[in-house]
């Protein structure tokens, strides 16, 4: 058959039976995929595709715990795809060069995804894939999957706007898809993508299913509580949700998590027993969640830049190797940090107000730029959600600009946190001989000198002296000319506030719950 024919026979294929491509990415399920769902509901056929990206798992954020549970969430995926009728096709390489090899194959003119609020680096990715689908004629649709938005409309109304997206029918799975003949590919190995982080046991386990049983355990039986006891690490472990890392990559949405928690606060209306407060505070946590991702989407470099740049060069750019070390290692001759970092280095998981203790201790008593400590602290979150990560990283770094400095006093936190000294015996066994009432400050305790230096470390700075030195530096840059009028614009752009008629524009926050909740009245969110 002559070229132009052959041509002319693929065309008419392609318009009778159509062929759209959905690229899933941080989206690993088919319920509540609107993606997928609107890809279904066409007339032709459907080509679902995972990438992984080698480059991707180069970046300096990523680490094998984080490939480990997105391997358990897309083993749960292709099994679904699979009974709905196509297979997902797993595929090693460049994001263009491989939708390109695909399109060359199947011909298809029609992409659908999720709008993706990653990292930079995936940013960019995005802007050549767009680029490279309108050089080839390929229509690239971009859904949203959460409340963030994007574009000259997203800040207005912000909170209304959510509420509505949230109260949406919940996206139904497609009855059948018809796909293509293709090879399905099989998931690469760590050690294949260069990841030599080992995946602990301990680690949450990744996929659809589990986080439909994280969720409704829960709910259920481990939620009561969760007002109370989210912010010590003995008790958040189960009282909290567990369901970031699930909501990171998309093995269940924010929209699923809301009308269920609706669902169960609608089935204990009138309940005295504690239900109510712990599931309305969850609520809010969840409305914060999508409010700190709208951050990063609207101001990508938050990710590089110190988000008021009066702060840059505060610290300096390489960190002080010792000390960066002693804070990875939980090696820092304070137990409760310590304590806090050895837990997150074995479970990938730590509650919100031990996170930002963490972040505060690295940034303020060690000086450490939140660059470098911010790195290492989303390698090891099984959660890793950039959206979240670096505006929180920054925050508890006192680098908006906009936020009260926030400096975690370490021995007080293990005090009221720990006051059994439980959490940090279990993490810190070298402490086993120091007495409960010097177990937080182990160097005033008369039988130190056979301990400290020795089973475990001195601190390595002296704290009193490390914070007043660490206050007296941020605040001096407060005092700098022009600082006020910088921090004014950043809270046009990222901050809550009211027009004369007393409606709120640029809504992100929801309203914070009437009951103080302690310290954690500037946090922004606990699951």
């Amino acid at each position: 058959m002559p070229q132009a024919a052959m041509q002319t026979c693929v065309s008419s294929d392609l318009a009778a039976d159509p062929l759209t491509l959905v690229w899933f990415k941080r989206d690993l399920r088919v319920t509540d995929h609107p993606a997928l769902q609107s890809a279904a509901s066409g007339p032709g056929r459907v080509l679902p595709v995972y990438i992984i990206e080698p480059d991707y798992w180069h970046l300096p954020d990523m680490s094998g715990r984080h490939w480990g549970f997105i391997a358990e969430c897309l083993r749960d995926l292709q099994a679904d795809l699979t009974r709905l009728g196509t297979p997902l096709a797993l595929r090693v390489g460049d994001a263009v060069e491989t939708l390109e090899d695909l399109r060359q194959k199947f011909g298809f003119t029609q992409m659908i995804s999720h709008i993706e609020t990653g990292n930079l680096w995936s940013f960019a990715r995005d802007q050549r894939v767009a680029n490279w689908a309108r050089a080839q004629g390929v229509v690239w649709s971009e859904l949203p999957q959460s409340a963030v938005t994007r574009g000259i409309a997203r800040a207005n109304r912000w909170a209304e706007r959510r509420g509505r997206f949230v109260a949406e029918a919940v996206s139904p799975i497609p009855p059948v898809l018809r796909g293509v003949k293709l090879e399905p590919g099989t998931l690469p190995s760590a050690a294949s993508l260069g990841l030599v982080e080992g995946r602990p046991d301990t680690l949450q386990v990744g996929g659809r299913r589990q986080a439909e049983r994280v969720l409704e355990d829960f709910l259920q039986r481990r939620g009561q509580p969760y007002r109370r006891a989210m912010s010590s690490p003995l008790s958040a472990e189960m009282a909290c949700s567990r369901l970031s890392p699930y909501l990171a990559y998309g093995a269940i949405t924010v929209r699923e998590v809301v009308q269920a928690t609706a669902r169960r606060q609608a089935e204990l209306k009138g309940s005295r027993s504690g239900w109510l407060s712990s599931l309305s505070s969850f609520q809010s946590r969840l409305a914060w969640r999508d409010h700190f991702t709208q951050k990063l989407e609207d101001q990508p470099d938050i990710e590089t830049k110190c988000l008021h740049p009066a702060y840059e060069g505060l610290r300096p750019e390489v960190p002080d190797p010792a000390l960066f070390l002693a804070w990875k290692t939980g090696q820092t001759g304070v137990p409760f940090v310590d304590a806090c970092m050895r837990y997150l280095i074995a479970t990938g998981w730590l509650n919100f107000r031990m996170r930002a203790m963490l972040m505060s201790f690295a940034s303020y008593q060690l000086w450490l730029d939140w660059r470098s400590t911010g790195l290492h602290l989303a390698r090891l979150f099984t959660d890793y959600e950039p959206g979240i990560h670096w505006p929180q990283v920054q925050m508890q770094s006192g680098t908006t600009g906009i936020n009260t400095i926030r400096i975690y006093n370490p021995v007080k936190q293990g005090l009221d946190q720990d006051p059994e000294g439980i959490f940090t015996r279990r993490w810190v066994p070298e402490l086993a001989p120091v007495p409960d009432v010097f177990l937080q400050e182990p160097w005033r305790w008369d039988g130190r000198g056979t301990l400290l230096g020795v089973a475990y470390p001195r601190p390595v700075v002296d704290l009193k002296t490390a914070v007043s030195q660490a206050r007296d530096r941020v605040w001096a840059v407060r005092k700098d000319r022009g600082f006020a009028a910088k921090a004014g614009q950043i809270v046009t752009k990222h901050a809550s506030r009211k027009d004369s008629a007393g409606h709120f524009v640029n809504d992100r926050a929801p309203r914070r719950p009437r009951r103080a909740l302690g310290d954690d009245r500037q946090m922004s969110f606990d699951l």
